[in-house]
C-alpha cells in the first residue's frame, strides 16, 4: 500500500511529532543587531521573508539588485520556539531520539538548540543530520529555542581570502569579488553574465525534526510508503540516505557496457537506528516484473543514532525482463517501481518505494580508428559522443541555469512548465550548468522535483558538480568539504536513469589553457592574469582536484555513468588510468568537445566561424525579454527604453567585473545586439516609445534564434562529416530573473521566438540551406538523428515578396542512420536565384516530407539570399480572426510577413500551435493565400 505523502507529512498524525517539518513552527528572523525583527517561514531565504514582512519590496524589481546589496553584508539568525517540543521530549521514554534534519543550510551558520551550539556549517551543497536529544533534555538558561545564525556569505568569503595561509585563485568577479572560490555556495548567487548577485542565505530546503521511538508502531507494519524520509514515521530507524543503481553485471563507466549481460542491481542505505541488529536484511522487489529479490544480506547494524551506518546489497535481473528507459524521441522512458524493505529485529519492517529504470548510458571517448579515418572520412582525433542502450545518440537541448536567483520560491509546477517545454521543442538533453545548484530529486527534500522528472519525460541529463570558472583550494579543510558534498550528490542521482554522467565543473579546463597560452597581461575587472605560463600550481591543483580527487569519488560511488573532468575539454590521453590530455593535441585532429561565443554578428552566419567539433556544449547569443517580463519589474515609464539605466543595468554581458552600478560594461551587450537588428532584420520605429521598445526587445530575439539555427543546422550537419558531431547543447534555456541574457524561455516561463526556433531545428529530420556568400553557393542539406535511414524529397519554392510563387523544384534524399546529405546544390546567383529577380527581391520555402515508420513527417526552413535588411519587404496587411477567442486564424493581405509573431497577454504562460502538425509554431512566414490557423 503506497500511504499519501501529503497526509503523512503535514497532517493530523504529526501530533506526536514523529516526522515534523519546520514549517510546521512559528518563526522569526532577525538582523544581527535586532533591528530588525519579522515573522519568517521555513523553507525560505532572508529576501524573501524581509520583502513578505514588507521591509523590502520584491528584490526583482527595478534596481533592486543594487539597492538591497545591504541584506548580504548583514548576518541573520532565524530561530523557532521548541518548548512544546521539549516538553513531549521530556514525557516520553528514555530511549526515543529525535533527529534534527537539514536537507539545505545557504551557508555559513550556526545551529544551536537549547541553548548548545550543534554544529557550524560552511556547504550548500550537503544535507546534514544531528542527534539533539541530549540538548533537549537539558536546556541551558532555560532556553527553548533552535537558533540558525547566517553569517554573511560576502563576510566570510573576504576573511577567507585574507588569511595568509590562502593563495589566491584564479576567479573572474562577475559581482562580488574574491568570495565564490572560497565557498561552497552556487557561484552565480555572486552575480553572473546573466544574473544578480543577491548572495542569499537561509535554510531553503526543507528540514525536519525525527523522533526514534523504541516502541514498534505495529499499525503501520508492512506498509510502503513514497519516501525513505517517511518510514520514520512508524519506526526505530532513519534512512538517512537512499541510493538505488541499476547496471549491466560487469559495467564500468570507461568501457562500453555488454548489452546482453544481466541487469546489476544495487541499494545501498545510511542508517540511523535505535536498535542493533547483526544480521539485518533487505528486500527488493519490483512488482510490475514479478521479481522479488528474497531477504538479502547485509552487514551489521549497531544501536546508533549520532552518526549513520552504510550497508549495500546487490542482486540480478535477467536481460531481456524490463523494458527499456529510452529518452522520448527514441522510444519509450519505461519507469518501475522498485519497493525495499529493510528489516531489523524487534523493529517493523521498513518499506519504501522508489522509481528508476533499466538502461545503458556510455560516453565514448577513444580514439577513431584508422578504419575509420580512411573508410568513413573521419578526421583523426577522439570522440565524443553519448550512446543509449548500445545505439549512438544525437544529443539535442540546452544548459540549464537555476530556476530563481531565490531557490526556495521555485515550484515543481514551474520545473514541470520548463521541462515539458524542453520536450515540445524536441530537445533530449538538459545540462545541469555547474555554477548553480545540484538539482534535486523530490518536493519533500529538495524542495522541488527535478530528476524524477527528468525520468518520466525522458529527458537525458548531463549533470555537473558545482564548481565553475574559476580555479580552487587544495587545503584539506575545503576537500573534506567537498567530498561529503559529492558523495552525497552523486549517491542521491545515481537511481535516475536520466542521470548521463558527471563533469568535474564548467569551463575551468579551457580557463587555464587560454590564461597560460596568452602573452600579455589580461584584465578582468578587479583581475589580471597572464601573461602565461602560469604557475605550475594552478595545473597541478587542477590535476589533483579535477582528474584524481573528484574522479575517484565518482567513480567509487557509482559503475554507471562517465565522469569528465570538465564541461569543455580536450578529453583524455587515457582512460584507465584516467590522464587529461589537457594542452597534448596534434594538430589537425579534434578532441573532446568545444563551445562558441562569437559578437560580431558581421560573421554569425559564416560557417567558418563555427567549430568543426565532435560535440558542442555551449553556444548562444544575447536577447532582451519580452515587453511583458520587463512590465514586472520596471517601475518608471521612462523605463521602458532600450538603453534606459534600468535596463542596461539587467544587462551583465559584459559584467561590471565588480560592484559598480550602473554596470559600466553593459553597453557592450546593448551594442552587439543593435548592431545585430541593423545588420541583419528591419530596424524598429514607430511613433509610439513602447510600441519601438516592444518592437527593439522583439527583433533582438529574432536575431537570436536566426543566428542558433543555423549554428545547430551546421552542428547537425556535421553528424555526416568528418567531425561526426553527435551533438549540440545550445546556452541556455531559462532566465533566473527579466534582463537580458542568452535564454529560450523568460523568467515568468514564456516563450522567446528562440524556443520556436529550436522548436524547428530539433526536428528529428530537417532541410536547411547553408548559403556561402563569398562564392555564391548554396547547398541544402538534409539530416537526420533517427536511429532508421529516411527517404524522401525537398521541394524548394521561390516567391517574391509580394507572395507570388516564382518556380519550385524537387529534390528526392536518402539519408542514412544519424547522418547527413545533400539534396541540392548550385553556384552562382544567376544559376540559383529565378530568372530576372534580384537577392532583395525574392526568398525561398524549403518544404521537406518523408515517411518515417508509416509515419510522414514534414520539416520547413526559410531561405533568404541577403539580409532582411535590404529586402524589399512588402506591408503584409495581416488579418486575424477569431470565433472563439482560443484558436486564431491569420492571414496575409498584402505581401509576405517573416517572423510573424501571436503572443499571448500578460501573465498568461503557453505557447502557440498549429492545428495541422499539432506542433508548436510561431515566428513563421505568412504567405498570401496559405493562411496559418493555431490556438
Amino acid at each position: 500500500m503506497l500511504l499519501p505523502l501529503l497526509t503523512l507529512v503535514y497532517g493530523a498524525a504529526l501530533a506526536a511529532a514523529k516526522l515534523l517539518s519546520l514549517s510546521e513552527l512559528q518563526w522569526t528572523l532577525q538582523n544581527a543587531e535586532g533591528l530588525i525583527k519579522v515573522s519568517a517561514q521555513q523553507p525560505s531565504q532572508v529576501h524573501l521573508d524581509l520583502k513578505d514582512a514588507n521591509v523590502i519590496t520584491e528584490p526583482l524589481l527595478g534596481i533592486n539588485d543594487f539597492s538591497e546589496r545591504w541584506i548580504v553584508t548583514d548576518s541573520w539568525i532565524y530561530q523557532a520556539d521548541l518548548s512544546s517540543i521539549i516538553a513531549q521530549h521530556s514525557q516520553s521514554n528514555n530511549t526515543s531520539k529525535t533527529l534534527l534534519v537539514f536537507y539545505g543550510l545557504d551557508t555559513v551558520a550556526n545551529v544551536t538548540v537549547a541553548g548548545h551550539l550543534v554544529a557550524w556549517v560552511n556547504n550548500q551543497f550537503q544535507q546534514y543530520v544531528y542527534d539533539i536529544t541530549d540538548y533537549l533534555a537539558s536546556p541551558l538558561a532555560n532556553d527553548t529555542s533552535l537558533n540558525i545564525s547566517f553569517e554573511s556569505p560576502i563576510t566570510y568569503g573576504q576573511n577567507i581570502s585574507s588569511r595568509a595561509d590562502v593563495e589566491m585563485e584564479i576567479a573572474p568577479a562577475f559581482e562580488w569579488p574574491d568570495v565564490r572560490q572560497f565557498m561552497r555556495k552556487i557561484s552565480s548567487d555572486f552575480g553572473w553574465d546573466w544574473g544578480p548577485g543577491f548572495a542569499p542565505s537561509g535554510v531553503f530546503k526543507p528540514a525536519y525534526l525525527v523522533t526514534l521511538s523504541d516502541s514498534p508502531d505495529n499499525e503501520a507494519a508492512d506498509i510502503s510508503v513514497s519516501h525513505p524520509i517517511l518510514v520514520s514515521q512508524s519506526n526505530g530507524i532513519f534512512i538517512e540516505e537512499s541510493a538505488l543503481e541499476v547496471s549491466k553485471v560487469g559495467q564500468s563507466p570507461n568501457v562500453r557496457p555488454d548489452e546482453s549481460a544481466d541487469w546489476l542491481v544495487n541499494v545501498t542505505l545510511a542508517i540511523r537506528s535505535i536498535r542493533a541488529d547483526a544480521n539485518p536484511t533487505v528486500t527488493v522487489s519490483v512488482p510490475e516484473l514479478n521479481i522479488d529479490s528474497g531477504p538479502l544480506k547485509l552487514s551489521a547494524i549497531p544501536a546508533a543514532t549520532n552518526a549513520s551506518t552504510f550497508v549495500s546489497a546487490t542482486f540480478t535481473v535477467p536481460e531481456g525482463v524490463p523494458q527499456r528507459w529510452f529518452p522520448y524521441t527514441l522510444g519509450t522512458p519505461t519507469l518501475y517501481n522498485f519497493t525495499v524493505t529493510l528489516n531489523i529485529a524487534g523493529l517493523p519492517a521498513a518499506s519504501y518505494i522508489t522509481r528508476s529504470g533499466f538502461r545503458t548510458i556510455f560516453l565514448a571517448q577513444t580514439p577513431y580508428s584508422q578504419e575509420d579515418v580512411e573508410q568513413r572520412g573521419i578526421i583523426p582525433g577522439d570522440q565524443w559522443h553519448f550512446e543509449v542502450n548500445g545505439k549512438a545518440i544525437y544529443s539535442k537541448g540546452s544548459n540549464l541555469t537555476p530556476f530563481d536567483v531565490f531557490y526556495a520560491r521555485t515550484t515543481t509546477e514551474k520545473v514541470r512548465w520548463i521541462l515539458d517545454s524542453v520536450v515540445k521543442s524536441g530537445q533530449i538533453m538538459l545540462r545541469v550548468w555547474g555554477g548553480g545548484i545540484y538539482q534535486p530529486s523530490d518536493e519533500l527534500t529538495g524542495g522541488y522535483d527535478f530528476y524524477s522528472l527528468c525520468d518520466e519525460l525522458g529527458i537525458l541529463v548531463w549533470s555537473e558538480l558545482g564548481f565553475s570558472d574559476a580555479t580552487y583550494p587544495m587545503n584539506d579543510f575545503f576537500l573534506e568539504s567537498v567530498e561529503r558534498e559529492v558523495k552525497q550528490n552523486v549517491r542521491r542521482v545515481k537511481k535516475h536513469p536520466s542521470n548521463v554522467q558527471w563533469a568535474g565543473g564548467n569551463e575551468i579546463e579551457p580557463l587555464l589553457i587560454i590564461v597560460n597560452a596568452t602573452t600579455v597581461p589580461i584584465t578582468v575587472g578587479n583581475l589580471t592574469i597572464g601573461p602565461g605560463p602560469l604557475d605550475p600550481r594552478f595545473f597541478d591543483n587542477y590535476v589533483g582536484l579535477f582528474q584524481n580527487f573528484l574522479h575517484d569519488i565518482v567513480l567509487q560511488e557509482q559503475s554507471s555513468v562517465a565522469y569528465t573532468a570538465c564541461s569543455t575539454t580536450n578529453g583524455v590521453l587515457s582512460l584507465d588510468p584516467y590522464v587529461l590530455r589537457l594542452n597534448n593535441v596534434t594538430a589537425g585532429h579534434i578532441y573532446g568537445n568545444t563551445e562558441l561565443y562569437n559578437y560580431d554578428s558581421s560573421q554569425s552566419f559564416n560557417y567558418s566561424t563555427y567549430p568543426q567539433a565532435r560535440f558542442v556544449n555551449e553556444f548562444g547569443f544575447i536577447s532582451m525579454p519580452s515587453f511583458y517580463s520587463w512590465e514586472e519589474v520596471l517601475e518608471s515609464p521612462d523605463d521602458f527604453a532600450f538603453n534606459s539605466t534600468v535596463v542596461m543595468s539587467r544587462d551583465h554581458h559584459s559584467p561590471a567585473f565588480g560592484l559598480e552600478f550602473p554596470n559600466p560594461n553593459a553597453i557592450e551587450g546593448q551594442i552587439e545586439m543593435t548592431l545585430a537588428v541593423e545588420r541583419w532584420l528591419p530596424t524598429p520605429g514607430t511613433a509610439d516609445a513602447n510600441q519601438t521598445f516592444t518592437q527593439w526587445c522583439w527583433s533582438t530575439q529574432v536575431f537570436q534564434s536566426l543566428y542558433m539555427q543555423s549554428e545547430i543546422a551546421f552542428y547537425r550537419r556535421g553528424s555526416g562529416r568528418g567531425e561526426n558531431n553527435l551533438g549540440a547543447i545550445m546556452w541556455q534555456l531559462n532566465d533566473v530573473w527579466q534582463g537580458t541574457s542568452w535564454s529560450a524561455i523568460e523568467y515568468s516561463g514564456r516563450w522567446k521566438v528562440m524556443q520556436y526556433g529550436l522548436t524547428n531545428i530539433f526536428t528529428p529530420v530537417i532541410a536547411y540551406p547553408f548559403w556561402v556568400p563569398e562564392t555564391e553557393t548554396l547547398e541544402v542539406a538534409v539530416t537526420s538523428d533517427l536511429w532508421e535511414a529516411v527517404e524522401g524529397t525537398v521541394q524548394l519554392t521561390w516567391y517574391d515578396w509580394h507572395g507570388t510563387s516564382l518556380n519550385t523544384s524537387s529534390h528526392t534524399f536518402a539519408v542514412p542512420s544519424l547522418n547527413s546529405t545533400v539534396a541540392y546544390t548550385d553556384q552562382g546567383l544567376n544559376n540559383i536565384l529565378p530568372a530576372g529577380f534580384k537577392a532583395e527581391d525574392v526568398w525561398a520555402m524549403l518544404t521537406l516530407t518523408a515517411t518515417v515508420d508509416g509515419q510522414t513527417v514534414t520539416h520547413e526552413q526559410q531561405f533568404v539570399p541577403t539580409s532582411l535588411a535590404n529586402a524589399n519587404l512588402v506591408d503584409p496587411q495581416i488579418k486575424v480572426t477569431s470565433a472563439d477567442g482560443i484558436t486564431f486564424t491569420l492571414s496575409a493581405q498584402g505581401g509576405v510577413a517573416p517572423f510573424t509573431w501571436l503572443d499571448h497577454p500578460s501573465g498568461t504562460v503557453g505557447y502557440f500551435v498549429d492545428v495541422k502538425s499539432d506542433k508548436p509554431l510561431n515566428g513563421f512566414y505568412l504567405v498570401p493565400g496559405a493562411d496559418r490557423t493555431g490556438e
